[in-house]
């Protein structure tokens, strides 16, 4: 009989206890699986957009190799538009910028170029992505908008050609000086066994070579 008191008692104590506290326990259980189930939909919904994001990309190459700008401008504005947060959308849009200025069409090519600026995720491909688009826009001779995109923050490992373009517009607008030690700022952060080093030099020296020895 004692025990059955005592577990009456133990009873009215988990039932006074549970309803005090069972409903929060049942919403904080309920949180956890939906955040746990949320987590793998996640997951698998960026598994998802990857692996198609990469067929489509291999579809937009397909088409560079044939020759067919029309699908590959097709396809990047698919890219931009259905995966633009994978990693191949601004290759996409890189690549269809270059479709685009070999077929003659800038501003196809400019809007691709501002498209990864803006949207583009990794710093590499936004600064390729400004590089390119300064070039565009010296082609066009809108020079003070193209060192407007030359200036910002980019990495390192670009400073060189960052300050090889911008020698190249300053040469264009005639402000030797100031070309001049751009290209030796070139120079000096490109490394010495870098391809386009020599270019560079030569650059430097078809207005005069460095400061002091145009000075001299």
């Amino acid at each position: 009989m004692a025990y059955d008191l005592e577990e009456q008692e133990q009873l009215a104590t988990l039932k006074a206890w549970w309803a005090r506290w069972g409903n929060l326990i049942t919403w904080a259980a309920i949180a956890v699986l939906a955040a746990y189930a949320g987590w793998n939909g996640w997951n698998y919904y960026q598994r998802t957009q990857a692996v198609q994001a990469a067929q489509l990309y291999h579809e937009l190459q397909r088409a560079q190799e044939a020759g067919d700008p029309e699908r590959v401008q097709r396809a990047a504005a698919d890219m931009t538009a259905r995966y633009a947060r994978t990693a191949y959308a601004p290759m996409a849009a890189l690549a269809a910028a270059h479709s685009a200025y070999q077929n003659n069409d800038a501003a196809a090519a400019k809007n691709h170029l501002q498209w990864v600026i803006d949207n583009g995720a990794g710093e590499q491909h936004q600064a390729l992505a400004r590089l390119r688009l300064a070039g565009l826009l010296l082609d066009e001779k809108a020079y003070d908008a193209a060192l407007k995109v030359l200036d910002a923050r980019m990495p390192e490992q670009f400073a060189g050609l960052v300050e090889d373009r911008r020698g190249d517009i300053l040469a264009a607008q005639n402000r030797t000086a100031d070309a001049r030690a751009a290209y030796q700022a070139a120079l000096d952060k490109t490394d010495a066994s870098a391809p386009g080093r020599e270019l560079i030099r030569l650059k430097l020296d078809a207005i005069g070579g460095p400061a002091e020895k145009a000075a001299a």
